[in-house]
């Protein structure tokens, strides 16, 4: 009974990239096209970017409301990211996986080793940029930063990936060179894990 219990319940998928790598296209790609998958929705206290909804794309929150939210130990993680919070709740992931359906999360590689700790059966996918030229030009490309948070971000993508290769528990990497290529490569792998 016990090992049926554990068979149903629905799979831990983690998402670690550095920003601009194209993580967030593949990740809307897969739950438009892969049944089955609940999208975690992260909480963070970072302004919403244009056209994003409180509740869709993020719990938009301020910093009293998160940090009362550590205190109550509602995150399975949570890590301060350029300058904001971000976390992940913990009782929508409960509520996902008990129902028997896998949930995707986006969590940073530092957030994704706290989160390891609460969640060890957790499969983490990597996504990487072909190269730190690509990221610059990806970030420059999208204008949604200015320059000093531009090259804030490239800092961090570099410290971000020596990390994730060091300390990070990553069972698959894909790299990002061509979107189209990367869309096809990460279904067939999530489809596997899930049927897996």
């Amino acid at each position: 009974m016990c090992q049926e219990n554990q068979k149903d319940r629905g799979k831990i998928l983690v998402f670690s990239a550095a920003s601009g790598a194209g993580k967030t296209t593949l990740l809307t790609y897969l739950t438009e096209t892969v049944p089955g998958l609940v999208y975690s929705i992260s909480a963070t206290t970072r302004k919403p970017r244009s056209g994003e909804v409180n509740g869709k794309h993020y719990f938009f929150m301020s910093t009293e409301e998160f940090e009362a939210k550590i205190e109550k130990n509602e995150f399975a993680e949570w890590q301060q990211v350029h300058g904001n919070y971000y976390g992940t709740p913990r009782p929508f992931i409960e509520s996902v996986v008990s129902s028997g359906d896998n949930i995707v999360m986006d969590i940073d590689v530092f957030g994704k080793k706290k989160f390891d700790a609460v969640y060890p059966e957790a499969v983490g996918i990597l996504v990487t940029p072909p190269s730190m030229e690509e990221l610059e030009k990806r970030l420059r490309d999208r204008k949604t930063d200015d320059e000093a948070t531009i090259l804030l971000r490239l800092q961090n993508a570099k410290t971000e990936m020596d990390f994730a290769r060091l300390e990070g528990k990553y069972e698959h990497v894909i790299v990002n060179d061509n979107l189209e290529d990367a869309k096809i490569k990460i279904s067939e792998l999530i489809r596997t894990i899930i049927d897996g």
